[in-house]
């Protein structure tokens, strides 16, 4: 059975989990927020508690479409990792340095008239090189930008999935398919060990079984009899609830279960959703790179105008969303569209850490 890794469908819920990460944030990140609060007190508690479970959504579908273009019948498609994992990092390095660019100006701009936990304080090179190389987390530096940590996270992930599967290539004959038993075991281990240990959630391994969802999920959806994989995610699923049940799991779950049903049931597999659902998810990543600064800098505005006025901060909040996806679309076709090389990422990365330092400077000097 062919199937396509993109879809409407797939589309449509990366549209509704990037609105779900833009507004949690709003919710997490006053001060509108805060004052807004009494306005819709459920709501913003929903959105404050729960919202950041739709990263779990992301992460099933960044496996799912790993398999599709690493693995697609559960062995390599490649000769090599290395040059994978190289147009991996440089697809997901060109946005992200130009958005914490963005970041970091925006931030030196609030902070003298927003004292407020939320405001990034000053960056040193140390932290400015740490953010560029996706290695804040692992060397604790302060992240430049809030959910920074996810696209370290992902880069990882499709790091572990194409050394997995390239070292397979060299196997014995016999052993070159068991690509899909090894995720099912790093799965398993993942969501009965590492992922209960929140210490390690600077790691993929932390996050392997929700990604290992999505894998399996592809797989099932390949096969002319689904059931087995089916099966197995089911399994190894229920497992992981049973031990300890955790709501980011469980929508992990439920999320893998939705791409294979979408695949099997003829009014998912031909559903086209909406238009502007689909545009939303097709930029997710743009808009989920460059919503905080835009948040952080309505929120700087809106606070100073009206501190105590609960309605104009709940409208500030909707335009912070409404420029979220406004400044994600700019980035979305001014960059991330545009096919990127080492070059341009490692130009994008000296303009970060320059500008950081030039930021923190100036801050000094005033």
């Amino acid at each position: 059975m062919s199937t396509p890794s993109r879809s409407a469908l797939i589309d449509t819920i990366k549209g509704v989990a990037c609105a779900t990460i833009v507004a949690h944030h709003l919710a997490f990140y006053g001060p509108m927020s805060d004052t807004a609060h009494g306005l819709a007190p459920g709501l913003i508690d929903w959105l404050y508690e729960y919202g950041r479970m739709a990263v779990q959504v992301f992460l099933v579908l960044g496996g799912y479409l790993a398999a599709a273009s690493l693995a697609p019948e559960g062995v390599a498609r490649f000769t090599g990792a290395g040059p994978q994992i190289g147009r991996r990092f440089v697809r997901l390095v060109v946005p992200y340095a130009v958005a914490l660019l963005v970041a970091v100006v925006v931030s030196a701009v609030v902070r003298p008239v927003m004292d407020h936990p939320s405001v990034p304080g000053d960056p040193s090179l140390g932290q400015l090189v740490a953010n560029a190389l996706l290695l804040q987390d692992i060397v604790g530096a302060e992240a430049l930008s809030a959910g920074v940590w996810y696209v370290a996270i992902d880069f990882q992930l499709f790091a572990l999935t194409a050394l997995l599967f390239a070292a397979l290539r060299h196997a014995p004959a016999w052993a070159q398919r068991l690509g899909p038993v090894l995720v099912v075991a790093g799965g398993a281990l993942s969501l009965a060990l590492f992922n209960r240990m929140p210490d390690q959630d600077m790691w993929a391994w932390y996050f392997w079984g929700s990604y290992s969802f999505g894998l399996l999920a592809f797989w099932a959806v390949r096969a002319r009899q689904p059931w087995g994989w089916g099966l197995c995610l089911a399994v190894l699923g229920g497992a992981a609830l049973w031990i300890e049940y955790r709501t980011r799991i469980a929508v992990a779950l439920a999320t893998a279960a939705l791409l294979v049903l979408a695949q099997r049931v003829a009014a998912l597999r031909t559903w086209q959703g909406g238009a502007w659902l689909q545009r939303l998810g097709q930029m997710s990543y743009s808009v989920f790179l460059v919503h905080f600064p835009v948040c952080l800098l309505t929120n700087a505005v809106v606070s100073h105008l009206w501190p105590d006025a609960p309605v104009p901060n709940a409208l500030g909040m909707m335009l912070a969303f409404v420029l979220s996806l406004a400044a994600g679309r700019q980035l979305y076709e001014r960059v991330e569209r545009h096919v990127p090389s080492w070059r341009l990422a490692l130009r994008w990365q000296a303009g970060l850490v320059g500008t950081g330092l030039l930021v923190a400077l100036a801050s000094s000097r005033f």
